[in-house]
């Protein structure tokens, strides 16, 4: 996989897939590229996917620095500039969402199009997950914790089908402290004040059933973005791109191909 230096030395890790406009896939906090695995091939077909390894994942380095989903951002715009892409669309779920919302806030000129799925302005304007979720995050008991957070991506019926493993639980090889990086950066995002300055069209999608990211979210965020529009889907959770893929996949692609280059 090529690797690309970002402007603090660190060594950033990424993948490209399929052909067509450039799309930029961005994954969740303390995950990897995997994270787009059962999904990527959707959007392949039609689209030059691109993804990297976040600094703390994968085949990236893990520096024991802070981080921040500003500062991610910049690692995203290095990886397009490596491969000398001026202008993408840039899909982020999560945390990706997050980091998403300051490539489009800080660099206009490079963003296409942007997809918003299942995240949040931060700071005070967002609506965090409540104490209960927070506790059965936490628990003492690692096995009751991973349960936890696989019901929190996947209805139970989805669960039954699908035993594993799943690639949207965290990158396992991630070192303790580049978890605590992710974690903190996700939590100290707000990028409230900035949203009103993005110009690029914006598809806000979340699932109506998320309470890891609750879906209240959502019409924060199209609220504030000019240009954007929101798309819920019912019943779904925190990884409705992939549970919901049919649907999910159909409503980002249309949105995309209405609004590609002139």
């Amino acid at each position: 996989m090529p690797v690309v230096i970002a402007p603090d030395g660190v060594a950033l890790s990424y993948q490209v897939a399929g052909r067509g406009h450039p799309l930029v896939l961005l994954a969740g906090q303390a995950n990897n590229h995997h994270w787009w695995d059962s999904v990527r091939p959707d959007f392949a077909r039609e689209h030059l996917t691109v993804t990297l390894d976040w600094r703390g994942t994968g085949a990236s380095d893990k520096p024991d620095d802070p981080y921040s989903t500003r500062g991610l951002a910049v690692d995203v715009v290095t990886v397009l500039d490596d491969l000398g892409i001026e202008r993408a669309h840039v899909y982020g779920t999560s945390m990706g969402g997050r980091v998403a919302q300051w490539i489009a806030a800080d660099r206009p000129e490079r963003v296409v199009a942007l997809v918003l799925g299942c995240t949040s302005p931060g700071g005070r304007n967002g609506v965090e997950r409540d104490d209960a979720v927070r506790k059965s995050l936490g628990q003492p008991d690692r096995r009751a914790a991973e349960r936890a957070l696989l019901e929190l991506m996947y209805t139970p019926r989805w669960l039954a089908d699908h035993p594993g493993p799943h690639r949207t639980t965290g990158d396992p090889d991630m070192p303790p402290h580049a978890r605590r990086h992710h974690l903190r950066a996700s939590a100290d995002h707000d990028a409230w004040d900035a949203l009103p300055g993005i110009t690029a069209p914006t598809l806000v999608i979340h699932g109506t059933d998320d309470l890891l990211t609750p879906a209240v979210n959502a019409p924060l965020l199209a609220g504030r973005i000019p240009k954007a529009t929101t798309a819920l889907i019912e019943g779904a959770r925190h990884a409705y791109f992939e549970e919901f893929r049919e649907v999910a996949g159909e409503i980002v692609l249309d949105f995309l191909a209405h609004n590609a280059e002139q």
